[in-house]
């Protein structure tokens, strides 16, 4: 099945088993899960935008589960408009905080860039969030000076 929806927040979760278990929360509070670290991770790339997801359905010892299977932007992202700019805001925020978000302005070390994008994209994520909700407050807030 497939569903457009809000990704609220992404969470990564270790089962009884050892194995992480990635549970995707929508903004109508609906969660689903997956154990695929590649559609986990992209998952969490998606924290506070709309994306279209494809999940299953399935009873299992007298649980009820959805899982996970895909994860794409939404028909309306693809068109750009604010979401992209808050994209692009976001990242160049984060770009301009990485010596601060590293813990050093001068890294005595090359930071691979699996690391250094785990560093930046949850800050990255909470700035786009921030932009999109409170976007036309700052308009507002021009308007009356």
């Amino acid at each position: 099945m497939e569903a457009d929806i809000t990704v609220e927040s992404v969470e990564a979760v270790e089962s009884r088993s050892g194995n992480t278990r990635y549970v995707l929360r929508d903004g109508d509070g609906r969660q689903y899960t997956t154990f695929r670290p590649q559609i986990g991770k992209e998952a969490a790339g998606y924290e506070g935008r709309p994306a279209r997801i494809t999940f299953h359905e399935e009873e299992r010892n007298g649980f009820h589960n959805v899982y996970l299977d895909a994860i794409e932007p939404a028909p309306a992202a693809d068109a750009g408009g604010a979401d992209t700019d808050a994209e692009e805001a976001a990242w160049t925020a984060a770009v301009e905080a990485a010596p601060w978000l590293l813990g050093e302005k001068e890294p005595e070390r090359e930071v691979p860039p699996e690391e250094l994008y785990e560093r930046l994209e949850p800050f990255k994520s909470l700035v786009a969030r921030d932009i999109r909700d409170h976007g036309d407050d700052a308009d507002d807030d021009r308007q009356r000076d």
